[in-house]
């Protein structure tokens, strides 16, 4: 699918929005290891992963929520299949012994990985209904609505997690029920929770680091 050009520049975020990154500082973000500060690189409005560094989480958590963010493969980008651009943007992160649940990001433009790792899917679960990836260099968009999974008094699933998400405006996700948290190996399973984190992944492939721009939240709960 065309998703048509790239935009120049960030739109401005609804006023009911909280940022998360507007690019002048990463105060609403911890690093994942340590919850010290982000520790990602700002420069030029864009905040740039930093793999030394790690994965850097939301320090408010949330339940139900819209989400935007743009995020940009650089140009000069190596590698090939998951080792490419890799990234990932979890909506709702439970720790280093869960993790939690992955909407993917990767260069998928020309770049063959298996379908369910591919930029768009709920990694490991659910398959693009399109890919909409521009080439590298190119700032593309995610619009995310998520739908927190829901649980009884006694621990035992009451209502699945649910995503509906846009890559470049194309719907990818339509309101996918997701079978339990986003895992690599193994089988998904669900473990009770209210409110989480939200995650951006400092992949540990040796391409270059991608960038991110224009992230904000609205809380729908």
């Amino acid at each position: 699918v065309d998703p048509g050009p790239a935009p120049a520049a960030p739109a401005a975020p609804p006023s009911d929005a909280l940022v998360l990154f507007g690019g002048d500082g990463v105060g609403e973000w911890v690093n994942v290891r340590d919850g010290e500060p982000a520790g990602w690189t700002v420069a030029g409005g864009v905040l740039t992963v930093d793999k030394s560094v790690g994965d850097i989480m939301t320090r408010r958590r949330f339940r139900d929520y819209q989400i935007h963010l743009e995020w940009r493969i650089p140009a000069d980008v190596t590698g090939e299949g998951q080792a490419r651009g890799n990234s990932g943007l979890y909506l709702a992160y439970l720790g280093k012994d869960r993790g939690g649940y992955e909407l993917q990001i990767l260069d998928s433009y020309e770049n063959e990985t298996y379908v369910n790792g591919m930029a768009g899917s709920v990694y490991k679960q659910s398959i693009p209904l399109a890919d909409a990836s521009r080439p590298p260099g190119e700032w593309q968009t995610y619009d995310v609505v998520w739908t927190a999974p829901r649980f009884a008094a006694d621990g035992s699933l009451a209502s699945p997690a649910r995503v509906t998400a846009l890559h470049n405006g194309v719907l990818v996700q339509n309101d996918f029920a997701l079978e339990g948290e986003t895992v690599y190996r193994g089988e998904p399973e669900y473990h009770p929770f209210e409110r989480a984190a939200i995650m951006l992944q400092a992949h540990g492939d040796p391409s270059p680091p991608i960038s991110f721009r224009n992230i904000w939240v609205r809380e729908l709960d």
